[in-house]
């Protein structure tokens, strides 16, 4: 009953115009806000501890911006996923840097994309996969269900899914092989052994090391995608940027940096809710793994 109460809630939300979505999605997002005490604290000491606010009212303003912003990015999901493939990429209204995503094409090395947790990421990838073959790293819901309305959203026109474990790594290596691109989430908390902690706005950060290490064995591009939410429900606007890597030095701080300068563009579209400095089951803590 519940998954079906869910599915049809889902494909009503989906008929309704983006510019609609977006007004109730701060609506949604002010909600959450108030009822649930753990998101709430999440996200205002996230967002309070990465010192982006000037002053305390800045940071009022900045909260609420954030708040509503995430709100969005609940509720235009289901429009994304469910919309036809070319109705959702006509709503990006710029794309800045593409011409680094053709030339990495052409080098015929691969390319590795990295998409925080900003904007709408959703949409780098559709955009992408509608003209390019594209791998993207994901975690299984634990609900079989949502997991085959993720699928049939993100797997479309040339993009694919690959399991985040030993096959699916596997299978982001055969296609930066073939020459085609892969899509991560730099900024998702890896699993034990799979990360070492860096400074993420100053404060320990259990941070990938794949993407590096793809990187380096591949010789594959490294490219910043990201989707800003423009206002009023208008769409968005992509940007493609290089991240050129220094080899020599330890590439996990050079990715969190460049992560900070895109979040600082519009801070509030980051997902500061999202539990960024969660340590992984099995992990050491941050000091334990420095005096090591």
């Amino acid at each position: 009953m519940t998954e079906f109460l869910f599915k049809s809630i889902f494909r009503l939300i989906a008929l309704l115009p983006l510019r609609t979505l977006h007004s109730l999605g701060a609506l949604v997002g002010h909600a959450t806000f108030a009822m649930s005490k753990g998101y709430a604290a999440r996200t205002e000491e996230n967002l309070r501890q990465a010192h982006l606010a000037s002053d305390e009212k800045h940071f009022a303003v900045l909260r609420d911006q954030a708040i509503s912003e995430a709100g969005k990015g609940i509720v235009e999901l289901p429009w994304v996923w469910s919309r036809p493939l070319e109705q959702v990429c006509a709503t990006v209204q710029t794309c800045k840097g593409w011409e680094h995503f053709e030339a990495a094409h052409a080098r015929g090395k691969g390319i590795i994309l990295l998409t925080p947790h900003w904007g709408c990421f959703e949409v780098v990838g559709l955009y992408v996969g509608q003209r390019f073959s594209l791998t993207c790293l994901y975690r299984s819901p634990k609900q079989d269900w949502l997991e085959k309305i993720m699928r049939g959203g993100r797997e479309r026109g040339l993009a694919r899914l690959a399991t985040a474990d030993v096959s699916g790594v596997r299978a982001l290596f055969k296609a930066l092989k073939r020459g085609e691109a892969i899509g991560l989430l730099p900024d998702q908390v890896p699993s034990q052994g799979e990360g070492e902690w860096v400074d993420f706005f100053a404060r320990p950060a259990y941070t990938m090391t794949l993407s590096g290490r793809l990187a380096q064995a591949s010789g594959a591009t490294v490219l910043l995608a990201f989707a800003e939410r423009l206002p009023q429900g208008a769409g968005y606007a992509l940007r493609f940027e290089p991240l050129p890597l220094d080899f020599s030095k330890p590439v996990p701080p050079q990715i969190n940096t460049a992560l900070e300068r895109v979040i600082a563009i519009s801070p509030a579209q980051y997902l500061w809710s999202y539990n960024r400095y969660k340590i992984p089951q099995g992990a050491m803590t941050p000091d334990v793994d420095k005096e090591q």
